[in-house]
């Protein structure tokens, strides 16, 4: 069975500005100059330490919680910190669920939080599951897509990367592997909000010196599968659960979203591993990025991290299934 939907195919046109940006000169990338006007533009607006830090502390009683690094930017100091099961059971598949690769992306980072309160020890002992809830610390205050230096963080998951935040879960998930053998799955948490029209692509645009070009933001929550290695099945399943919590993302006209071929219902592929993304860190056999629409009229940032929930439990269930 596949997932079916009947939303609209974009956000409202009103949700979005004028196509342009206060930084930098068109037809020129960003120096260091202009780099300094978007840094004193990035407003610290929320707590790592109470929003996150301070929820994984309610779970070391019931779960491991290490630290794999730290992200420093000047006199700003960020614990990175992975969460997982006591029982850690040699033989029983791998799963890693990452949440805040995007700072800005609230229901990842709450969805993979309320995953391992509401549901962790259900999979543990079944499921070697790793969690790291908040990959970038620094944008989830300023509710930002880049780091520090302008930076995404999901275009930099490369070898030898000199990105603070995406080294840092490289070598996490290095460490793990070389104990425990290769991962099964990684469910990737993410969102695509009005702010990715009004704010994030018109900076890239100024930032690399190239004309914007207006897009549309998909209206509901979608899959990112690997071209590399595609999982239509793995997918579907996710979808199913999700689908019962919130809507599905139909394609626009061109039967795409968000400028992607729609190669199934709810899904569109990207090269992974070629576009440095998260999701190809750990080259596990099934892979996928979530993405929710939480300003869409139709749902509710509640119903985004249940959505998100809903999605990672599906992942451990497929995996427990296929391993059987």
């Amino acid at each position: 069975m596949t997932v079916s939907s009947t939303a609209p195919t974009t956000a409202p046109a009103t949700a979005f500005p004028p196509a342009s940006y206060p930084i930098g000169t068109p037809g020129q990338l960003w120096g260091p100059a202009e780099l300094a006007q978007w840094r004193a533009r990035q407003v610290r607006q929320r707590s790592y330490a109470d929003d996150v830090l301070a929820a994984v502390d309610t779970l070391r009683t019931r779960f491991d919680v290490t630290s794999y690094g730290e992200v420093v930017y000047g006199d700003e100091r960020y614990a990175l910190q992975a969460i997982r099961p006591r029982a850690w059971v040699a033989g029983l598949p791998t799963v890693l669920v990452t949440g805040g690769v995007h700072g800005y992306e609230t229901s990842g980072v709450m969805g993979a939080l309320r995953f391992v309160d509401q549901h962790g020890e259900r999979y543990a002992g079944r499921v070697n599951w790793l969690v790291a809830p908040c990959i970038s610390p620094w944008g989830w205050e300023r509710i930002q897509r880049w780091n520090q230096d302008a930076i995404d963080p999901n275009r930099s998951f490369r070898t030898g990367s000199t990105v603070q935040e995406s080294a840092a879960l490289m070598a996490l998930v290095a460490q793990v592997a070389s104990l425990q053998g290769a991962f099964a799955a990684h469910i990737d948490l993410h969102e695509t909000t009005d702010t990715d029209e009004s704010e994030y692509r018109p900076a890239v645009a100024a930032r690399d010196g190239k004309a914007f070009e207006p897009g549309s933001i998909p209206d509901g929550f979608y899959l990112v599968d690997d071209t590399e290695n595609p999982q239509p099945a793995f997918q579907q399943a996710v979808l199913q659960a999700v689908a019962r919590v919130t809507h599905i993302a139909p394609p626009d006209e061109r039967n795409e979203i968000i400028g992607s071929p729609m190669t199934e219902p709810g899904v569109i592929r990207y090269e992974l591993a070629a576009w440095g993304l998260c999701a190809s860190v750990t080259g596990a056999r099934y892979t996928t990025t979530t993405e929710v629409y939480p300003d869409s009229p139709r749902t509710t940032p509640e119903a985004c991290t249940a959505a998100q929930v809903a999605a990672v439990c599906a992942a451990l269930d497929f995996v427990l299934a296929s391993s059987r």
